[in-house]
């Protein structure tokens, strides 16, 4: 039997409901559930749910890489921990930069620098600190740059691995986007392999639509497979649009991972 977790997005699923009521549905069909920035939510009436919230978005604003950016990056880091506490959520995520509502860059980049790197790394060691002070675990989540995310630094996977690695800290791990990576590097199974225990939390949709496994290129039953084999005992996450009916989307991506 699978030792994972399955978790939803409530952001992306059962879109003609309030809120409060995605995260109530979600939770009454047995999934955790995960939200992105918290500024905008009821953090009172989401504990009410009685959800298990898995991840968050763990910061307002800033980035990793420009100084009064890092110190925008870091206070809402702090802010985002006391939230976390209060939701009881393990997993804070991050980007390789702030991005706007459009999930494009709020300052986007054509080339990133060996400076940009240096200072990526030192901020992530810092926030690392702020979590493991916490009891909580920040992830660094991979994106694609050809579809939704253009001009993002430290966008694929294997930035992100190069990343956590170099930080070696239990409070920094990686987001592992599996949707972002298949349309940004592929070979899904080795990259998983690769990254290992690294991975703090995995992400999926599938390819092209960003939708529920089973829907695209994706063979998610193989990639369920590969992470029982490895012993993920992580969230893995729908972040996805459900093609048709939110509930139906869902029952195909717990069917696609019960092994």
């Amino acid at each position: 039997m699978a030792s994972y977790q399955l978790s939803v997005c409530a952001e992306m699923v059962f879109l003609d409901l309030p809120f409060i009521e995605r995260v109530e549905r979600i939770h009454a069909l047995g999934f955790g559930a995960e939200i992105w920035s918290w500024a905008n939510k009821d953090i009172d009436a989401l504990v009410a749910t009685g959800a298990r919230f898995t991840s968050m978005t763990g910061y307002l604003s800033g980035n990793l890489t420009d100084d009064q950016e890092i110190a925008q990056l870091l206070q809402s880091a702090e802010t985002s921990l006391t939230i976390a506490d209060r939701l009881n959520c393990p997993c804070l995520n991050l980007h390789g930069t702030g991005l706007d509502p459009q999930g494009l860059p709020v300052k986007p980049v054509d080339r990133v620098t060996g400076n940009m790197w240096l200072k990526a790394a030192d901020t992530l060691r810092r926030l690392a600190q702020l979590g493991e002070r916490a009891g909580r675990i920040f992830t660094l989540e991979n994106l694609n740059l050809t579809v939704d995310h253009p001009g993002t630094p430290f966008a694929r996977a294997a930035d992100t691995l190069t990343l956590v690695e170099t930080v070696n800290s239990p409070a920094l791990k990686m987001n592992l986007d599996l949707y972002h990576a298949q349309i940004g590097e592929g070979n899904l199974i080795e990259l998983i392999r690769r990254c290992g225990t690294q991975i703090g939390e995995i992400q999926v949709a599938d390819v092209p639509g960003r939708m529920q496994p089973g829907t695209g290129e994706i063979n998610y039953r193989a990639i369920a497979r590969t992470l029982q084999e490895i012993n993920y005992q992580g969230v893995i996450a729908l972040e996805g649009w459900a093609s048709g009916d939110s509930s139906e989307a869902l029952a195909q991506f717990r069917d696609h991972f019960t092994l």
